[in-house]
Parts: structure tokens; C-alpha cells; sequence
């Protein structure tokens, strides 16, 4: 008799940049807002600001238009202004990032529950939860936590809704805000990056792409051993 591979308890994903290609939509939509004003917005600026919680980035983006050209904004009309740019694009046309739909079918196929964990409100978290039907048994949003990534609230309450341990499971991300969220909270982390350079680290876990990874792999992952293909 063989002994089967081991699973990890959960798997944890961000959202922005790990399972879907957003990102680029949420610097289209900041660069047009702050140039409405008549301020610049640059890509270096704009990859700052990459997995950070919005109402983090609604202040940035007010406080810069502010000191550019002199008008005050509402950081959480600015937080609603991106929202709505980036729902309208990603319902014209979603693009996966590499792997990650059929890493999810996987999971699903072999019965391990799946949390997205996103720092994007409500609103934009269940729009791209409901084009992979299933694939989720809880969604925890940003306007949802009392503190965002990086700190850890956003994957314990996941862990939290989903009935396991955080060092069981697996945390998908994609960027250095997320990576340090994952790892506060005590999961085992596998980053992804996609903007932004992540770097090699104990414990951490780093692939190119998720086309490489696969449920025994996450299964190792969650049972300590680090996979580092960078």
C-alpha cells in the first residue's frame, strides 16, 4: 500500500497579481485620476503602492494630487473611484495569471478548501470569485479586516473561517506586502511575484510561475519543505 501525499490543510490566495492580472488596471486607473488634476503619476510610484490595503493607497494618491496641485481629495472617494475603474475592466476581460485556474481545479478536485484573501474591497473580490464558481469557500476583503496587509488579519481570518491552523496551510502571493501578511500570520508562503521582485528569504517558498507548481508540491510546501525555482 502507498501512503498518500500529503495536502496542505487550506490554500490561501491573493487576488491582484497571483490569481488575476490586475494590477496593470489598478496603475491605468491611479494615472488617470491624478492626471485629471493635472498631477504625474509615475510607474515607479505606482509600483509602491502594489498589494498595499486601499485605504493606504486612497491617502497616498489624495496626498500626492494634494501637494502637486493644491486640491484636496477624499481618500475613500479616491479608494471608490479605482474600484469602479477596475470592476469595469476586469468584467470586459479577465486575464489569469499563468497556472492559476488550473492549480485552483486541482485543489478543488482534491478536496482542499481555497480562500481568497484581498486586500481589493467586496465588491471586486466576489466579481472575480464568481467567474471560477466554486473555486472559493470563503472570500476575505479588504474593507472587511481592521488592518490590512501586511499585517497578518487578512490570512488569520481566512484560516479563521475555514476551521484551520495558518501554519497548515499554504499562502499564494505575489508581492512583498503580501509575502510579509502570510508569513505574520505564520503560514507557509509560496510567492509569485509578478511586479515586484520578491526576494529569497528562510522558509519561503518562490516560483516564476504557478504552471509550476502543483498540489503535491503546495502539499510539501505545507509540510515545511521550500521550493525555490528563482
Amino acid at each position: 500500500m502507498t501512503t498518500p501525499a500529503p495536502v496542505p490543510a487550506a490554500v490561501l490566495w491573493d487576488m491582484d497579481g497571483t490569481l488575476v492580472d490586475t494590477e496593470p488596471h489598478w496603475i491605468a486607473a491611479e494615472t488617470a485620476l491624478v492626471g485629471r488634476y493635472g498631477a504625474i503619476w509615475t510607474h515607479e510610484q505606482a509600483l509602491q503602492l502594489v498589494g498595499s490595503a486601499l485605504p493606504d493607497s486612497g491617502r497616498v494618491l489624495a496626498e500626492h494630487v494634494e501637494r502637486a496641485t493644491g486640491v484636496r481629495l477624499d481618500p475613500v472617494a479616491v479608494v471608490d473611484e479605482l474600484i469602479e475603474a477596475v470592476i469595469a475592466q476586469v468584467s470586459a476581460a479577465v486575464v489569469w495569471r499563468p497556472g492559476a485556474v488550473e492549480l485552483l481545479g486541482s485543489l478543488s478536485a482534491a478536496g482542499v478548501p481555497c480562500a481568497l484573501v484581498t486586500m481589493s474591497y467586496r465588491s471586486l473580490a466576489e466579481t472575480v470569485a464568481r467567474m471560477v464558481p466554486g473555486a472559493f469557500t470563503v472570500v476575505v476583503a479588504g474593507d472587511e479586516v481592521a488592518r490590512g496587509k501586511p499585517a497578518p488579519d487578512p490570512y488569520l481570518r481566512a484560516a479563521e473561517l475555514l476551521g484551520v491552523a495558518p501554519g497548515d496551510c499554504v499562502a499564494i502571493e505575489d508581492s512583498p506586502t503580501g509575502v510579509a501578511s502570510g508569513e505574520a500570520a505564520g503560514a507557509h508562503v509560496l510567492a509569485c511575484p509578478h511586479m515586484v521582485p520578491i526576494p529569497a528569504a528562510a522558509g519561503r517558498s518562490r516560483v516564476a510561475s504557478l504552471a509550476e507548481v502543483d498540489v503535491a508540491a503546495l502539499g510539501a510546501i505545507a509540510a515545511g519543505r521550500v521550493l525555490d525555482t528563482l
